[in-house]
This record gives C-alpha cells, sequence and structure tokens, in this order.
C-alpha cells in the first residue's frame, strides 16, 4: 500500500524557535563535515589511485567520536543529525548513479555541496524514536515541544516527521504514516490523457480537457513590481541586506508560494475528477524539464505539468484505479487498425 505524506502547520514560540535553529546549525555542520570528508577521499583516491570509502556507516562511526569530543554537537539530539547522514549518502548515491548512466550534465543530480548559513533553509527529520504525539502537540528529542494546527486528522500511527521552513518563513510538519486505498464504485469508463502546452491536459474526453490556467500570468505584475523593489534595494557584495529588501524578498516568496498552492489545488480538483468517473488511466509519461530551455519555458512553468502528472498518479493510487503510463513516443501517432491516438494497443481493459 506504500506510505503517504501529511503536512500541517506549526505554530512555533520564540524559544522553540531558536532551540530548532541551533538544532538546523548542529545538522548543517554535520553536512558540512560530509561533503568534507567525501571531497578529500575522492581527492586522495585520484592521487593515489586508491579505493577509499565515505558510506554513511563510516560517517557514523565519525559523528559518535565528533559528539564525544565537541560538547556544542552533543546538547543536540543524535536523530536528527544521523538523519542528515542518510540524506547525504541518498545525495550522493544518486550523483554517482547520474555519472555512471553516463546521463548529460544538464541532467545530473550534482555532487552533495556545503550548505551555508544565510542560504540554507531548517530542516530536521526525526524517527519514530525522536518525537511524539500527546495532547495533539508534536513533542521532538531535547525538549522541543511543537504546536500543530491539525486541519485533519491522521489516519495512522506516524512512523518519521520532518520539521522544515519554506521561503516565507512558516513552520510545518510532515508526517510519514502507511497509505490506505479509498475505493471508489467502478465505471466501466477509460481515458486517455495527453500533456502539452497550451493545453495542460488533453483527454480522450472532451468533458476532462484540463485547460491552461494561467496563475502565474496573473500574478505577474506584482512578481515585476517585487523584484524592481528587490533590484532597488539589492545589497553590495559583502553588506549585509536591509530591511527593505528583505521585506520585498519575503513578499516575493510569499506570492510565489500562493501561486504555487493555486497550481496544486487545481491540479488536484482535476485529478479527482478523473479518477472518480473512470477505472483505468492511461497517462502520457512526459517529462517537462527540458522545456525550461525552450521558448516555452515560462508558460511550461505556469501549466505546472509535473505537479499535475503526480497528484493524477497518486490519486489513482489512493483510489485502487489502474494508471498506465505511456511512453511519449507511443502518443503521437494514430493507430492502423483502430485509429486511435497511439502506436500500439493500450491494456486499458485489463484489471
Amino acid at each position: 500500500m506504500g506510505h503517504a505524506r501529511y503536512t500541517f502547520r506549526l505554530r512555533v514560540s520564540s524559544a522553540a524557535r531558536g532551540v530548532l535553529m541551533a538544532e538546523w546549525d548542529r545538522c548543517r555542520w554535520v553536512w558540512n563535515e560530509c561533503v568534507s570528508k567525501s571531497r578529500a577521499v575522492h581527492l586522495h583516491n585520484k592521487a593515489t589511485g586508491g579505493r577509499r570509502t565515505c558510506g554513511p556507516a563510516q560517517l557514523d562511526r565519525m559523528l559518535t567520536q565528533a559528539r564525544k569530543a565537541i560538547p556544542w554537537l552533543r546538547e543536540g539530539s543524535s536523530v536528527p543529525q544521523q538523519q542528515i547522514i542518510r540524506d547525504f549518502g541518498k545525495s550522493r548515491a544518486k550523483a554517482h548513479k547520474d555519472i555512471e548512466d553516463r546521463l548529460p550534465m544538464a541532467r545530473r543530480a550534482g555532487m552533495p555541496r556545503h550548505k551555508k548559513k544565510r542560504e540554507a533553509r531548517p530542516t530536521l527529520n526525526y524517527t519514530r524514536r525522536g518525537f511524539s504525539l500527546k495532547d495533539g502537540r508534536l513533542h521532538l528529542a531535547g525538549g522541543i515541544a511543537l504546536t500543530v494546527v491539525w486541519s485533519r486528522k491522521l489516519p495512522a500511527d506516524p512512523s518519521s516527521v520532518r520539521v522544515y521552513r519554506d521561503a516565507v518563513g512558516h513552520w510545518y510538519a510532515s508526517f510519514v504514516v502507511p497509505a490506505e486505498i479509498q475505493p471508489l464504485p467502478q465505471t466501466g469508463a477509460v481515458i486517455g490523457i495527453d500533456w502539452g502546452v497550451k493545453d495542460t491536459a488533453t483527454t480522450t474526453s472532451d468533458t476532462h480537457d484540463l485547460p491552461h490556467a494561467g496563475h502565474g500570468g496573473k500574478a505577474r505584475q506584482k512578481l515585476t513590481r517585487y523584484d524592481r523593489m528587490m533590484a532597488r534595494r539589492k545589497p553590495k557584495k559583502g553588506q549585509a541586506a536591509s530591511k527593505g529588501y528583505r521585506e520585498a524578498k519575503r513578499l516575493r516568496a510569499k506570492l510565489h508560494k500562493k501561486v504555487a498552492r493555486r497550481r496544486q489545488d487545481t491540479g488536484r480538483k482535476w485529478a479527482k475528477s478523473v479518477v472518480t468517473d473512470h477505472d483505468a488511466l492511461a497517462v502520457e509519461d512526459f517529462k517537462p524539464k527540458f522545456l525550461a530551455r525552450t521558448s516555452m519555458a515560462r508558460k511550461a512553468a505556469d501549466a505546472a505539468i509535473g505537479a499535475t502528472k503526480q497528484a493524477l498518479i497518486e490519486m489513482g493510487r489512493k483510489h485502487g484505479r489502474t494508471v498506465h503510463l505511456v511512453h511519449p513516443a507511443h502518443t503521437t501517432m494514430d493507430c492502423a487498425q483502430c485509429g486511435a491516438r497511439a502506436k500500439h494497443a493500450l491494456p486499458l481493459g485489463e484489471r
């Protein structure tokens, strides 16, 4: 059945905010040490031809030694520090895999880099032994108590939680719980979905086409205004940002988040209507990343094809529908036998 994430807003007091930032400083230090160690091992192997490794197990042992030697590091919980080592290992493994697969440079996930204090956003991950829920509050390891704005109930006990801060400065808690399938009544209908730029989604059912909403275009005037405010107040290199620059940056981030939420809401509502009315879905496995280098980059980004496609897949999985991902090369040809817009027969009738 897999797992699902439930995200809730947090009410963080000034005291809790200070403790969270202190925990993030320790985790950021651990990440930077992992990056330094990884680069040192790479340079050593390149110079000597050796085969030294830098895996999570070795980094865990280094963390244990560092916590014994550094009192400041020992004051924080070991759970988020160990989890950030796991995140570093996944990031490094993905970069190595892209290199081995000889992907183009533009498509590779680069090697992990140092996290700068004024650029990296706080993100703390806790496993089951590092947090608890008591009286509706979230208690983290280290004596941190946070008030959760419960917009809905959790369907099961969470196995982990991620506490993070967004660009606007709001704090959130993202819980991982076992996913539950909520079956819908059978309709006997099937649908094919093709992604585009002029129309976000073109389907075999005229009533389920998704036109381009243009949420970004509607907010472009305000975004341009905030961009100009930031440009006028941009500090020189080495100088601290002024209050006006920080305020313009916050307003810009707030508007960007508002637009992203509108796109997400539009995609989820459309996905729910498609999944409710059809038992099987044939979805073009379209990856819109390449559009970022074309003249359609702005409109493609405003369409949020990737987020809408992900919402459709998740909605189909949630309600037990059959979702077939079709290679894009097989979605732009007419079938010689049935006249369908496909290169081969799609298994829509299979259950």
